[in-house]
C-alpha cells in the first residue's frame, strides 16, 4: 500500500471533520491537494471562476448548514482573492476554513516569485491563521483550526507550502477527536437575577432582535407575550424573528420601516437579544438597555449597558420567562403596534403609482412579484446596495425560507457567488439570487459556474445602469451623482451565450411569466430586469443634514418606504388585539 502524503492527510481529516466539498481555483502550490481530492470518494474540488466566488460560496454554505465550509487559494495572488469573501464570513460568523497555499518552503522570505505572507495577510479575518512548516505539524495544526472555525464561528487559515503538501504523512500522527458542533451558552444565575429584577420594574420593554435569534423564535414570542413587548429586528433578524409574530413592530437601521425606531426610543427597558446592530445612531441613549450575547466581545460595542449577558439568546430565554412577573398591561404594545401598522398605511397611500404599468419598471413591483412566485423554502442571496432595501422591505420570511447577504461586511458581487455555495449544498432546492447589475458584472465570470455544473439558480437582475445605493450616498450628501452609470450589455443575450436560460424584461406586464418560466427551467436561468434607476429609499428617521443634502441634490426621485405584504401582517397584529 502507498504511503500517505500530507495532501491526503489534509483531505482525510477535513472528510472526518464532515466537509462535503472545496471550492477554489487550482493551480501550483494547490495542485497536490486538488490531486487528492480527486481520489477521494468523500469530497469533491469545485472550480469556480475567482477565488473570491469561492470564499463567498464557501461562506453561503456554511451560513445554510451551520457546517464548516472549505475554500482554497494557490500560492500569492491565488489565496489574496480569498481575502473579501472571507472577510464576509468571518463578520456573519460563517465556519470556515480557507487553504492558503503557499511557495515552496525553502524560497520563503527570500523574494521568490508570488512571494507573499499569509500568516500576516489575514490575520485581521480570521480566529485562527497559522502556517503548517513541516508535516509532523499538520494534523494538529489542521485540527485546532478546524475548532477554531467551529468553536469560535467564522474562519481559519491555514498556509501550507507545496512541498510540504507533497510530502510524506508521517507514519504516526496525532489525531484528535474533532469538535464538530457548537455548545449553548447558559448565562449565570447572577446575571439572570439581575435581568429579571430589571423586567419586573420595567413598565414597557421592547425587543430588538439579530441573527442570534436562531432557533429561539418561540421563545422570544413566549417572552415577548409575558411581557407585552413590541418586537422590532435588524436586517439579519428578519428571517428568524418576523413572521408569526404578533408583536412584530418592523426594522429599525439605514433601511428600516414601520414603528422599530419609536418603540426602542419610546420604551424604559431596551433588550438587544442576539444582534451586534451597527448603528448606534439608531439606537437610544436615554433607556436602559440590556443586551444579551453569544459572543461576549460583542457586548456593549455600539451603546452603553445597563446589563450585559453572555449567553445564547434561547438559553436565556428558557432561564429568565419562567422567573419574570407576567404584564397584564398592554397600552405601550398595542400603541407600538398601532403606530406600525399606520406607518405602513401611511407608505401605501403614499404609493400612488400604478407600478404594474410604470415603464422602466420599479424595482419594488419586481421585489413584491418574486415574493409572490418563490417557493416557501427558496433561498434568496441578496446583493448589497438597493436589493438589500428591497429584500429587506419585501421578502416576507416564514420559518423556512432563508435570505443570505453581505449583511454585516457589505460587500459588492456577493450574491451570485452565495448562490452558488447555497445551490451544492441542496441541488433540489430553489435559490434565487437577487442581483444588482454592479454587483453581478463585478463578478460575472462565475455565471459560467452555474453552467458548467449545471446549477439550477435563479439570477433576477436589477438592472437599473447605475451604482443606486451610492448614488443615494452621494445625494445624502448633497453631491451631484458621479461614476455611477453603467453601460450594460443585454445581460439575457449574454446568459443565454453561456449556455444558460436568459430573459429580458422591460415591461411590467411581461414580468410574472417571466419569472414563472425561470422558474420552470430546470437549469441555471437568468431574468434581467431593466428598472427605473430613480426608485430610491430612505429609511424612516432621517436628519435635517440628510434632507438638506436631497434638497440639494434631488428635484424628481422617487422616495418610497415600500412594505409588500407586511403591511398586511400588520393589520391582522392589529385585529388580534384583546378588546376590553
Amino acid at each position: 500500500m502507498a504511503k500517505q502524503n500530507v495532501s491526503e492527510q489534509f483531505v482525510d481529516i477535513l472528510v472526518r471533520a464532515g466537509v462535503k466539498r472545496m471550492y477554489g481555483v487550482v493551480g501550483d502550490s494547490l495542485n497536490p491537494v486538488v490531486d487528492a481530492i480527486r481520489r477521494n470518494a468523500a469530497i469533491d474540488w469545485i472550480q469556480v471562476r475567482h477565488e473570491e466566488t469561492a470564499a463567498f460560496a464557501a461562506g453561503a454554505e456554511a451560513q445554510i448548514t451551520g457546517n464548516l465550509a472549505v475554500c482554497a487559494g494557490s500560492c500569492g495572488p491565488g489565496n489574496l482573492h480569498l481575502i473579501n469573501g472571507l472577510y464576509d464570513a468571518h463578520r456573519s460568523m460563517a465556519p470556515v476554513l480557507a487553504l492558503a497555499s503557499h511557495i515552496p518552503s525553502s524560497e520563503i522570505g527570500l523574494g521568490y516569485f508570488q512571494a507573499t505572507h499569509p500568516e500576516l495577510l489575514f490575520q485581521e479575518c480570521s480566529h485562527y491563521n497559522e502556517m503548517i512548516s513541516n508535516p509532523q505539524q499538520m494534523p494538529r495544526l489542521l485540527q485546532t483550526a478546524i475548532q477554531h472555525a467551529i468553536g469560535q464561528g467564522g474562519v481559519s487559515v491555514v498556509a501550507m507550502p507545496g512541498d510540504i503538501a507533497a510530502q510524506p504523512a508521517p507514519e504516526k500522527s496525532i489525531e484528535h477527536a474533532l469538535v464538530t458542533s457548537r455548545p449553548s451558552v447558559r448565562p449565570g444565575d447572577e446575571e439572570i437575577d439581575k435581568l429579571c429584577r430589571m423586567v419586573d420594574e420595567a413598565e414597557r420593554v421592547t425587543l430588538f432582535c439579530g441573527s442570534g435569534t436562531a432557533g429561539a423564535h418561540a421563545e422570544v414570542m413566549e417572552f415577548a407575550e409575558r411581557v407585552k413587548a413590541p418586537v422590532g429586528h435588524a436586517l439579519r433578524g428578519k428571517e428568524w424573528i418576523q413572521y408569526d409574530n404578533p408583536y412584530d413592530v418592523g426594522m429599525s437601521g439605514l433601511l428600516g420601516y414601520g414603528a422599530a425606531y419609536e418603540a426602542t426610543h419610546e420604551c424604559d427597558l431596551l433588550i438587544l437579544l442576539g444582534t451586534d446592530f451597527p448603528y448606534n445612531a439608531f439606537l437610544p441613549d436615554d433607556v436602559k438597555i440590556v443586551q444579551v450575547d453569544v459572543r461576549p466581545e460583542h457586548l456593549g460595542r455600539r451603546s452603553k449597558l445597563d446589563l450585559a449577558v453572555w449567553g445564547d439568546v434561547r438559553e436565556t430565554l428558557r432561564c429568565l420567562t419562567p422567573r419574570v412577573k407576567a404584564k397584564k398591561n398592554r397600552t405601550f404594545l398595542d400603541r407600538m403596534l398601532k403606530k406600525h401598522a399606520d406607518a405602513l398605511e401611511g407608505v401605501v397611500k403614499a404609493y400612488t403609482r400604478k407600478v404594474d404599468k410604470h415603464i422602466p419598471i420599479h424595482p419594488e413591483y419586481v421585489a413584491s412579484v418574486l415574493d409572490e412566485l418563490a417557493d416557501e423554502d427558496a433561498v434568496f442571496t441578496v446583493d448589497t446596495g438597493m436589493c438589500n432595501v428591497w429584500a429587506a422591505r419585501y421578502l416576507t420570511p416564514n420559518g423556512k425560507r432563508r435570505v443570505i447577504g453581505s449583511f454585516s461586511h457589505g460587500s459588492m458581487a456577493n450574491a451570485l457567488p452565495q448562490a452558488i455555495g447555497a445551490q451544492f449544498t441542496d441541488p433540489g432546492r430553489q435559490v434565487v439570487s437577487m442581483s444588482g447589475d454592479g454587483g453581478f458584472s463585478m463578478l460575472m465570470g462565475d455565471f459560467l459556474t452555474l453552467v458548467q455544473y449545471d446549477l439550477p439558480v435563479k439570477v433576477v437582475l436589477f438592472n437599473n445602469s447605475s451604482l443606486g445605493m451610492v448614488e443615494l450616498e452621494m445625494l445624502v450628501a448633497g453631491l451631484p451623482s458621479s461614476g455611477t452609470t453603467n453601460k450594460n450589455p443585454d445581460f439575457a443575450a449574454v446568459a443565454r451565450a453561456a449556455g444558460a436560460y436568459g430573459v429580458r424584461v422591460e415591461k411590467p406586464k411581461q414580468l410574472e411569466d417571466a419569472l414563472r418560466d425561470a422558474f420552470k427551467h430546470k437549469g441555471p436561468a437568468l431574468v434581467d430586469v431593466v428598472t427605473d434607476p430613480n426608485a430610491l429609499s430612505i429609511p424612516p428617521k432621517i436628519s435635517a443634514d440628510m434632507v438638506t443634502g436631497f434638497a440639494l441634490s434631488a428635484s424628481k426621485m422617487v422616495l418610497d418606504g415600500g412594505v409588500g405584504r407586511m403591511l398586511q401582517m400588520a393589520r391582522s397584529n392589529l385585529r388580534n388585539i384583546p378588546r376590553p
